[in-house]
């Protein structure tokens, strides 16, 4: 059977009078070798020894000592709570285990009993005490935090006290190990240890006399070994906050090297920030300074805490917010139900209530002035939490691991996307060099053809040397082309072209750009073309030049693939964006779907860059692409496919008034 009640408040309660006392774990391992050195000393004749260890493995360490004891008297009892092979036995001397849930379990006792001496030191460990206990090991594996454990209760050498806590303990005793009840009869006869005659409070019974005054060095060692303790538990525990705070500090480290993902950098930061604060919920979350909203992604809750993750944090009008952006520091409120920067807000008072946050504190995640995030700390349905500076310094700390954290995975995308561009760039180059070799090589080759047969034929026929001349001056009008098309396209790729935009109507701008149409062949019969303008269509705001360009490209393209009895109509009205939007449709080949976008890569063909049989440059649609994204525009391909005909759109800003 188990016991809950404790010897230290039975003693308490049958004398009154004694005032317990604190005590650390070195005092008490001190007192007690001092009580057992007396033992050991010879001076006693065969007494009695009542020692309690709590656990099994306390009592392990000072087994040697009681073995020399039970040579000095067969009256030893040691008892403790089994954990692997303590069981009651009497090898050497009597053996008491009880139960785990025995209130033994958190009590520390060594009673010893002469003719001419008695002590006795009946101790209880605090429930603060056994909770740190549990936790610090953890945290500090390195440090000596068992020698830091507290303990209230008495020690003295009363005899009165002393005969009193020997007579809780044998009975105790007696329940765990009745066969020892003849033993335990002969040390209660030998001492008297029965009901106390005359006055149990009456400190100066001579029935309870020592006539072995204690040492007064002893009782000024035991003080100077309790300040001494108390000094080494203080520096205990700065050293293991700093632990505690290097610890975190490096596992925050640990996932930035290990991880180039920001989420999961943040998650790590906040689990591990808002376990060491205590706070009830930390949220880490990205914030800009321009920024009007943020979306709470990473959370560290404690049990039955709300959480916030997922909701969108306001910021445009949150007074906290804007006080970090203004003063690039952190804030910490005490009590919100207090702070003006709280109650003068509606919007703050009213999170503050549904989420519980009694204490807040914000920090700003930083990097060269640059504001990246937020680092919140939220104390709920506490009294409010003071922050000490040792632990905004740590928030800090962890603000400026995380900020570096995100630049480092900024500057990783960047670089990728970088790498992904250069590739991309390394491709163009190459493709750009096959493509413009053969581009400029088939013209000139048509062209040293020709002028090598009119230089090496005089005699050649009229008609023939007429061909020979507009074959070279064709060939040189398409080598013209590419070079201005190719010219074009890089100037406005660099940002090398100036821009006037001015505002333009859009009738006058189509009008011009078919008036520049030619006709791609002599004998060919072009498409029939129809414009449909939008009545009271307003005027566009873009360069004129540039506009005109874009329009005779789109139309010449759209010529080039449309056969003679084909169609091709220009439309134009305003959209729901404040813009004009302009479509050149026609009747002829079509563009596949997966083609759409590549249509306005350079040199793109669907027959292929290098086999083109429509003529051209390959590069109008580039060109027009560069030409639209200038003034602020989006230019696309739609099609149904394979000879359905195609539309290219395209939008111009309107004129605002």
């Amino acid at each position: 059977m188990s016991i809950s009640t404790s010897v230290l408040s039975d003693l308490l309660q049958f004398l009154p009078y004694l005032r317990p006392q604190l005590y650390f774990k070195a005092s008490l391992t001190a007192l007690s070798h001092a009580m057992e050195d007396q033992v050991l000393a010879a001076t006693l004749v065969q007494p009695l020894v009542i020692a309690s260890f709590q656990r099994e493995r306390f009592y392990r360490q000072e087994a040697h000592r009681y073995q020399r004891l039970a040579q000095r008297s067969n009256q030893i009892y040691v008892l403790s709570a089994p954990e692997t092979d303590f069981t009651n036995s009497s090898e050497y001397y009597e053996k008491v285990a009880f139960e785990p849930n025995d209130a033994l379990t958190q009590e520390w006792h060594l009673v010893v009993i002469a003719e001419n001496y008695a002590t006795c030191l009946v101790c209880r460990e605090s429930l603060g005490s056994i909770a740190k206990n549990k936790q610090l090991p953890d945290i500090s594996p390195g440090l000596d935090i068992d020698t830091a454990r507290r303990f209230e209760g008495i020690w003295t050498s009363e005899r009165g006290v002393s005969l009193k806590a020997a007579q809780l303990l044998l009975d105790r005793i007696v329940i765990y190990r009745p066969d020892l009840a003849g033993k335990i009869k002969e040390a209660r006869q030998r001492f008297g240890l029965g009901e106390p005659r005359g006055n149990s409070g009456d400190k100066q019974s001579n029935e309870y006399a020592c006539d072995i005054d204690t040492d007064p060095f002893v009782q000024r060692l035991v003080t100077y070994l309790q300040a001494s303790q108390y000094k080494l538990h203080k520096a205990y525990r700065s050293i293991a906050a700093q632990a505690r705070k290097e610890r975190l500090i490096n596992s925050i480290s640990t996932a930035i090297r290990r991880s180039l993902d920001p989420h999961e950098v943040l998650q790590v930061a906040a689990q591990e920030l808002g376990q060491h604060m205590g706070a009830g919920r930390c949220l880490i979350y990205r914030a800009q300074a321009t920024e009007a909203k943020a979306i709470i992604e990473h959370e560290f809750l404690m049990p039955g805490i709300l959480s916030v993750c997922g909701q969108t944090w306001e910021l445009e009008n949150n007074p906290l917010f804007r006080e970090i952006v203004d003063h690039e520091e952190g804030i910490c409120i005490a009590n919100t139900f207090l702070d003006p920067l709280i109650t003068n807000s509606a919007a703050l008072a009213a999170i503050a209530k549904k989420f519980a946050i009694r204490s807040w504190v914000m920090e700003p995640v930083l990097y060269q002035g640059r504001l990246l995030g937020i680092v919140e700390l939220h104390y709920c349905n506490l009294p409010p939490h003071e922050c000490q500076a040792g632990e905004l310094d740590l928030v800090k700390a962890i603000a400026t691991q995380v900020g570096a954290a995100l630049i480092q995975a900024e500057a990783y995308a960047n670089l990728g996307e970088l790498n992904q561009q250069l590739e991309a760039l390394d491709r163009t180059r190459s493709n750009l060099i096959a493509i413009t070799g053969h581009e400029l090589r088939t013209p000139l080759s048509t062209i040293q053809v020709c002028l090598e047969s009119l230089a090496s034929e005089p005699d050649m026929p009229q008609e023939l040397q007429q061909v020979m001349l507009e074959t070279a001056l064709s060939d040189s009008e398409r080598m013209r082309k590419l070079v201005q098309d190719f010219l074009t396209l890089s100037n406005l790729e660099s940002g090398r072209v100036e821009w006037h935009p001015e505002s333009l109507a859009l009738q006058e701008c189509i009008d011009l750009s078919l008036s520049r149409l030619r006709t791609r062949s002599a004998t060919e019969k072009p498409p029939q073309i129809k414009t449909q303008i939008a009545r009271n269509l307003p005027l566009v705001r873009a360069d004129g030049d540039w506009l005109v360009e874009v329009l005779a490209k789109l139309i010449d393209n759209a010529c080039k693939f449309t056969p003679p009895q084909g169609e091709i109509s220009i439309k134009a009205a305003r959209n729901t964006k404040q813009m004009v939007e302009v479509t050149v449709a026609d009747t002829g080949r079509g563009i596949e779907p997966n083609r759409l976008e590549i249509v306005f890569d350079r040199f793109y063909q669907e027959e292929g860059a290098l086999r083109r049989t429509t003529g051209g440059t390959g590069l109008g649609l580039a060109i027009c692409r560069q030409i639209v994204n200038g003034w602020g525009g989006k230019i696309w391909a739609e099609s149904n496919g394979k000879d359905q005909g195609s539309q290219f759109h395209f939008t111009i800003p309107i004129v605002q008034g």
